[in-house]
């Protein structure tokens, strides 16, 4: 009934953004507004307040140089309090009434695709700074390219793969459990995605075993997986989770690897399962604080100095998303959403922190992703693993 409820409030929201005037984002006031739409609270918090913040730090830095197109940038920031329905709630209000150009942010998958579809209905382009679920881009009933919706980060057919590859190939493990969220799109791609490669590599899931968000006692799962004998576990969730399930198998008296994804990466994680029960445990990701390039580096000090603590993926992302969008402005000459779609477009080898940035044909990022290990609470970059 929860997700038929969620189903019903975000299809009103499309309806009401479809009889709205479309494009209706403009540039008629001395700034150019621009959309951060973020989990700022909920249960992605850390994800959204550090995308928030990566975006702000964009806009802040090209206000310092001049603007664009001689005017400032501002940022109006919405919250989608980490729920799909609040998703298409704030992108209808950030169109509609704050008259936004474009906007940029979100984690989620679910929430991503809630407010794509009212970006989409009311022509304002936006783009999704992590979440990695196809179906963010890409139509799942048509199958067509979404016009106005973008991303700059990787998508799960990769993740998956590397994840898979990674633990067949550098962990020599082939007998793995899956635990996904049921309630994430995010974690029921992935799951899916990571099988595929891992059985079409020589290695055999033993069960999948489903939860979902906001649950807290994983044992009766975790006494099931114990039984079954895996040499690793695959879980794909978000940190609220992972870090009890974690937590929780160590207390079970699982030992082996536990593999996952991008939602792992938040400072929480540590706090909710302990610096003793990560070790051994490692996820994909679309950047470590440990890249020493001098770029990353000079953003990794103006983040400090910004925020007075070191940033983490969605940060870099956030970075990231405001200015790719900020270079389609510039390069559209424009600040007409429809242009500035068109110039998103053709996106191609954007220097981003996270790696050039070329958006392809499905309005995704090319680029590489990063395997980060957990080790006595601190993560420790792993590899890079190429498309």
């Amino acid at each position: 009934m929860k997700s038929i409820f969620r189903m019903m409030v975000v299809s009103m929201a499309v309806l009401f953004m479809a009889g709205a005037l479309a494009g209706c984002g403009g540039s008629s006031s001395k700034d150019i507004k621009i959309g951060v739409l973020n989990e700022m609270t909920g249960g992605n918090a850390t994800f959204g307040t550090s995308a928030a913040n990566g975006a702000k730090m964009a806009i802040k830095e090209a206000n310092a140089k001049g603007g664009v197109l001689g005017k400032q940038l501002q940022a109006v920031v919405a919250d989608n309090k980490s729920e799909p329905s609040e998703s298409a709630n704030a992108m209808t209000k950030l169109a509609t009434q704050d008259k936004v150009v474009a906007v940029t942010g979100i984690f989620a998958s679910s929430n991503a695709i809630a407010a794509s579809s009212v970006a989409e209905a009311s022509k304002l382009p936006f783009i999704a700074v992590g979440a990695t679920n196809p179906k963010v881009t890409v139509d799942e009933a048509t199958g067509k390219v979404k016009n106005y919706t973008f991303r700059v980060c990787f998508i799960d057919p990769f993740q998956g793969t590397v994840g898979a590859n990674f633990v067949l190939n550098s962990l020599k493990l082939n007998k793995a459990v899956i635990l996904v969220d049921n309630s994430s799109d995010y974690s029921k791609g992935l799951s899916a995605f990571f099988k595929d490669a891992f059985t079409k590599g020589g290695g055999s899931v033993l069960a999948e075993e489903a939860y979902l968000q906001k649950d807290q006692d994983f044992k009766t799962i975790l006494t099931k997986v114990k039984a079954l004998n895996p040499d690793v576990i695959y879980v794909p969730g978000y940190y609220e989770e992972v870090g009890k399930i974690v937590k929780q198998a160590r207390e079970t008296g699982i030992t082996v690897p536990i593999v996952g994804g991008d939602g792992w990466d938040s400072p929480k994680l540590t706090d909710i399962g302990g610096a003793a029960a990560l070790n051994n445990t490692y996820f994909t990701n679309h950047y470590s604080v440990e890249d020493t390039s001098p770029a990353a580096q000079a953003f990794v000090q103006a983040y400090k100095k910004e925020y007075g603590q070191a940033p983490d993926a969605m940060a870099v992302l956030g970075y990231d998303a405001a200015n790719v969008l900020i270079d389609a402005i510039k390069r559209a000459n424009s600040a007409e959403p429809e242009k500035i779609r068109e110039a998103l477009a053709a996106t191609k080898d954007y220097p981003a922190i996270t790696g050039a940035t070329t958006l392809n044909a499905t309005h995704d990022a090319v680029k590489s992703a990063v395997i980060i290990e957990l080790k006595d609470g601190k993560q420790m970059f792993k590899a890079t693993v190429k498309p």
